[in-house]
Order: C-alpha cells, then structure tokens, then sequence
C-alpha cells in the first residue's frame, strides 16, 4: 500500500490538472466547448501536464503529506500553479495553440483551488477518523490559552488518537477572545469563569497553554484551578519544546519553575563550541547539582573528554553511569578525590592535562558553615587555592570558579569564604590564561534548596516553615544556571567576575504558597505556614555588588561583569597563609579576624563571633 502511494498521488494531480483544463474551457464557453476547440483543449492539456507536475515536484509538493497540509503548503501550491501556468503560457503561444487568452486565467484559478482542495480534504477526513468519542476513560478538558499554543496543543490532541484528552473548549483571559472559535471550539470565557464552567461542563482536566506566561500569571491560574478544584497540567516553553518535536507528548504537571516566569536562555553556540569541541575538560564537584548539570551541558559540545572529580563515590558513579547512556561518544573520567588534597588534585592534572576547568566545589550550607568554620575555609579557600596552582601548573588556558551571590557584603562564613576564593581567581592569573568568576544566586531543587525540604514538609501535612516574612532570594533553574556559566567563560581577558541575571528576588513565603498550591492544596487552609526565624547568618536580601565594584553590561543580556582593580596575589598572600595557620592550630577568632581583614565588608554573625568561638570550633 505504501508503495502504491507515490502512483496514486500522481495520478490525482494528473486527473486535477486534466480536470482544471475541462473546466476552464466549459466555463470559457458557456458549457458548450465547439467542436473546432476540441483539439485546442486536447493540446493545452498535454503541455499544462507535464510542466505542472514538474513545477510540483521542484516545489515538492509531492514531498509533502496532505493530511499534514499546513498555510506554507497551500502557499507553495498557489506559487507553483502559478510559474507552471506561466511557463505553460509561454509555450503555448509559441506553438500558435489557439488557445483564447481568458483561459489561461481561468485554468489557474481552477487548477490551485482543485490542488488545494485535494490536500485540504485528505487533512478533514484524517483528522475526522481520528477523532474519538467521549468514553468513560477520556478526560474532559479545557484548553487555558486560546493562542498559537493553544492552538498547537488542539491540533496534536486531536491528531494522536492515543491521548484520553476530550477537549470542548477554551479559556482566554484577552476579553477580545471571548466568544471567538478556534478550530471549531468556542473561547468559552475567561479563568475567573472557571469555576462555574467546572460545574457545568464536568470539566476534569485544565491545560494550560501559556508558555510566555510570567510567574505572577502562572501563580494567578493555579489559585483559580485549585479554586475551582480541578486538575491542572501545563506544556512546556520554547526551550523545552526545541528539544521534542511532539507538543502534546510533553504535557506535564506545573513546576515551580514555571512560576518564576524566567525567558529562555539564547547561547551563543558556536563560541561555546568552539571553547568545548574537542578539549579535555575537568569539572570539580562533578557529582553535585551544578557540576552534574556543567558536565551534562559540555557534553552537547562533543568535548574530547570530561573529567569529573568528586569526593562523593556513589553520585559520581551514577553520573558516570548517566553520561555514558546519554552522550556515548563522550569519554567520561570518574575521578575520587578531595580539592584538599594537593597532591590527588595534581596526579589527575597531570594524567588528564584538562585545557578547561569549571571548579564548582564548594561547601554552601549557610547555617552549617556556620558552625564548622574551619572547614568552610579549608574547602572553599584553600580547596580552591589548590585547584588553582594545579591548573597553573599545568598550564590550564581556561578556568571558570562558581561563585555566589552570598559572596556580596558576606554575613556569614559561607559567603566570606566565597568572597576570599573569587580573590584567588583574580590575583593568579596565569600568562596567556583566563581565569574568572560566576556569580549567581539560588538554584530551584539543588541539594540542600529550600525547594525540596518545603516539598518534604507538605507531604507530611504541614507545617510549612519559613525563616522570616520578608526573606527574599534570587532563584535560577539549574539548567539555565550552567547554562550561562558556560556562555561566561567565553567572555572577558582573565580576572572578571560576572554575575547572571537572576530576575527579581522571590519572597520565600511566595514561593512556600506556590509550592502547596502546585500540590493542589491551599495555604493556610489545608497546610499551615509557620515563622521560625531567620538562622545563623542568613540575611534577608541578597545583594549583587558590593563596594568598589561597577556593574557593566557584556554582549550578552543575562551577563553582567564587574569592573574594578584586581588585587596582586603578594598583596594577600601573607594573609592567606595567616588564615591557614589558624585553620590547622584550631583558633577559630584568628581565623575570622583574618577573613575580616581580607573581606572588610565582611559581617560575622553573633554566632559565628561568640557561641561557636567559645565552643573552639
């Protein structure tokens, strides 16, 4: 039958272009063709054929499936109607073929209405057949979004025979769209007519079809869905759907993600490819959220090799096992090891000698540093003083060290440490190398996020937990995150810092509703939020630059780079190697003072200067 298709397709355009030529000249002469046009017509139609049908197949129309026909196909069959009549013309009066001048006109017209009717009908009775009745298994949905998506997600349900999704109507909060109709369903009102639609239609699913949709909206739709009690799905945005060529097959439950209303990250690809393609890379921290999702974006870039080195055995293994299932023309090195440890760190240097380095080591708990000082130092400084020399030594070109937001007027160990490491960075660079800083803030579900403990609280029923009222962060997804690191380490001479563009800062009791709401309950209703307090030092705003640093614009919209002077590595070496005597002796007052001295807008919490000092810890 498959076979077959070419052949009968062939024959349809043969009988359309035969079928146009009768017409046109029935219609040229009243229905009534005079027996001396006979012949005329006979001639016409055997040059209209063979130079039709070859304008078709330049144009591949008999590439393109009928029940798939789209406005660009109908657009292609108007364009080849017309060079064939043309070209057609031009032979015909050539070859003195008597043919009457209004035909030629006439023949045109028939023959694209006949070409675009054949195709138009084939896609009505594919989709027709497809169709299925509503049955007790099938979902009665409302599409939320009567837009291009909207529109988009309609076709594919219908299309996929597979999917259980009865849509009978759509929502539209543009007042201009009531009443309209969209592939033949009605624009049956706005969302807050969605909980008397619920009740009247049984409605038993929401779609919601707005993937330009900004958080403030997304957080909006949700509270008229969980209003009205009905479930909700959404579709993803143009990053995602880039990704699969199917609409209707990513129909997923609303993330918290979506209700932060962040703009797809544009990437510059061939910089970044032309930095990764082909090199030895190493990853520090491989395993953690940022280094696994670093190593799984670099792997796109089809570098030589990626090196991961990890202390944590078992998330390393498993990210071993998933870079190979998922990018097998990649070599993946699973390397143990502490950025501790000097002389591991410069074993895998030399077996590997990476050309790029993403360091994204790092203790990050805030409360926790809190009370382990020394060994927020050890790892975030001297950990990444040890990365840094290796690469040195080895004459790394490219080094990129994940900072964060917290390093900003630190209040706490985690931030001051953070601070000290970006000052590293600046002060060793090498001749001919380029080493910088990323500077960003939360990732949605990274270990340890508040994402996931608030995911946790509300599966146990509540309460909610939450610091302080007006705790306030700024929130990335990780994917966008590292997305960005990548594109920064293109930027800059050596010696930068950047930051991301992180949106506007989120309430933390925002995001606490948000998340309940997403579980399809109500906040303060069915899960209580309590306050608790902010902890040891945590502040509540986070802030971008600090003193003495100028935010300037890069090429890129969502990069920003600090400007300023970059201290010498003899201008606080002394101080460092006065930091790491008072880490390894234990004296912990020492310590802080010394950070103090190297980060002067750095504020020890009281914790930090007088409970934990008295412990010796």
């Amino acid at each position: 039958m498959r076979r077959a298709r070419p052949l009968v397709a062939f024959a349809i355009e043969i009988g359309v272009i035969a079928a146009a030529a009768l017409v046109a000249f029935l219609l040229r002469f009243d229905f009534s063709v005079p027996a001396n046009y006979v012949s005329v017509l006979i001639r016409a139609a055997t040059i209209w054929a063979p130079v039709k049908l070859v304008c078709f197949k330049v144009f591949g129309l008999d590439r393109r499936w009928a029940r798939y026909v789209s406005i660009n196909d109908l657009l292609r069959v108007v364009l080849s109607n017309s060079i064939g009549s043309f070209v057609s013309l031009l032979i015909l009066w050539a070859i003195k073929s008597g043919v009457p001048r209004s035909i030629y006109a006439i023949d045109w017209l028939v023959c694209v209405m006949l070409t675009a009717s054949v195709r138009v009908s084939v896609r009505v009775i594919a989709e027709s057949r497809q169709r299925q009745p509503a049955g007790p298994d099938r979902k009665r949905t409302i599409i939320y979004g009567a837009g291009d998506a909207g529109a988009a997600l309609l076709r594919e349900l219908r299309q996929n025979a597979s999917l259980t999704y009865d849509v009978f109507g759509f929502l539209d909060d543009n007042p201009r769209k009531a009443g309209f109709v969209l592939h033949g369903l009605r624009v049956l009102g706005n969302g807050g007519d969605l909980a008397a639609l619920a009740r009247k239609h049984r409605v038993d699913l929401v779609l919601i079809a707005i993937p330009s949709a900004s958080g403030s909206q997304m957080k909006e739709i949700l509270e008229r869905c969980t209003g009205a009690g009905v479930p909700y799905k959404t579709i993803p945005g143009l990053a995602e759907i880039i990704e699969e060529h199917s609409l209707a097959r990513q129909i997923r439950d609303v993330a918290v993600e979506d209700l932060l209303g962040r703009v797809p990250v544009n990437l510059d690809q061939e910089r970044i490819s032309a930095k990764l393609r082909g090199r030895v890379i190493l990853v520090t921290g491989a395993a953690g959220s940022i280094g696994s999702e670093i190593c799984r974006q670099v792997a796109r870039f089809q570098p030589a090799a990626i090196v991961g080195f990890e202390i944590a055995e078992s998330p390393l293994f498993h990210l071993q096992l998933e870079i190979a299932r998922s990018f097998p023309g990649v070599r993946f090195h699973a390397e143990i090891g502490s950025i501790q440890n000097r002389a591991r760190l410069e074993e895998v240097f030399a077996r590997h000698r990476p050309l790029v380095v993403y360091h994204a080591a790092a203790y990050k708990h805030v409360p926790l540093m809190e009370s382990h000082v020394f060994e927020a130092f050890d790892n975030n400084v001297i950990g990444t003083l040890n990365v840094v020399e290796a690469a040195r030594a080895q004459e790394v070109g490219e080094f990129v060290m994940i900072s964060s937001d917290k390093a900003v007027r630190p209040a706490n160990i985690m931030g001051a440490t953070k601070r000290i490491a970006e000052m590293l960075v600046r002060s060793l660079q090498p001749s001919g190398g380029r080493y910088v800083s990323v500077r960003f803030g939360n990732v949605l579900g990274s270990n340890g996020s508040v994402v996931p403990v608030f995911k946790d609280q509300i599966a146990r029923g509540g309460p909610v937990t939450v610091t302080h009222p007006e705790m306030r962060r700024y929130f990335m997804t990780i994917p966008e995150a590292c997305q960005l690191v990548l594109q920064a380490s293109t930027m800059g001479k050596g010696g930068e810092i950047f930051v991301l563009d992180m949106g506007e800062p989120v309430r933390i009791v925002d995001l606490a509703r948000n998340l309940i709401l997403l579980s399809g309950l109500r906040p303060e209703q069915d899960i209580r939020i309590e306050f608790v307090g902010a902890r040891p030092g945590e502040k509540l705003y986070e802030e971008l630059s600090a003193a003495g640093e100028d935010l300037l614009p890069t090429h890129h919209a969502k990069i920003r780079v600090f400007g300023g002077a970059m201290m010498a590595w003899t201008e606080i070496q002394e101080q460092i190697g006065r930091a790491r005597r008072s880490s390894s002796e234990r004296r912990p007052e020492e310590l802080v003072r010394t950070m103090k001295e190297l980060v002067p807008d750095y504020s020890p919490s009281a914790e930090t200067t007088g409970v934990t000092m008295k412990a010796g810890v």
